[in-house]
């Protein structure tokens, strides 16, 4: 099944999105002007005097390889992936992640490795790593890892090293 808009109107579509929602729920938040480096949605809670910089990611949902992944150099504070139905996956997800938390669990490469500054995860991971940051309209930072999530990655780890 062929898409009815390109990947540029999905992912402009998906920070709208992320901005309209984290607004409704009383963080005012606006799109930020195309090829902004570091980050595409900037939203200000009543309590903070400094703004929130959010990253959006935006994929179809596919089992296997796909993946969602930043740049270890990108300055934001909270990640938002966006899951848009496919396959398995029939409604819309949308996660807002900690910054800490998402370095914290993703994967990355080999520090010789060309890429070793990308963090990633693959699509069907995203709703056991994240859960419970699901529709985290409020920014809350206070959530953590689910413990099978913490458990895989630690068991991972191990076997890397």
């Amino acid at each position: 099944m062929t898409n009815a808009f390109t990947r540029k109107q999905m992912g402009d579509a998906c920070e709208m999105l992320v901005a309209a929602e984290l607004t409704l729920a009383g963080i005012p938040a606006i799109k930020a002007p195309d090829n902004w480096p570091h980050y595409d949605v900037i939203a200000q809670s009543p309590d903070r005097e400094e703004p929130w910089r959010v990253s959006v990611k935006s994929r179809t949902f596919k089992k296997g390889a796909a993946f969602v992944s930043y740049s270890e150099e990108d300055r934001f504070d909270w990640l938002a992936v966006v899951v848009l139905p496919g396959e398995a996956q029939m409604a819309r997800r949308i996660y807002l992640i900690p910054r800490a938390t998402a370095d914290l669990s993703a994967r990355k490469n080999s520090v010789s490795a060309r890429n070793a500054s990308e963090r990633y995860w693959r699509i069907d991971e995203i709703a056991k790593a994240f859960g419970e940051f699901e529709n985290n309209y409020s920014l809350n930072p206070t959530f953590e890892v689910s413990p099978t999530w913490r458990e895989a990655l630690e068991r991972r780890r191990r076997n890397v090293r």
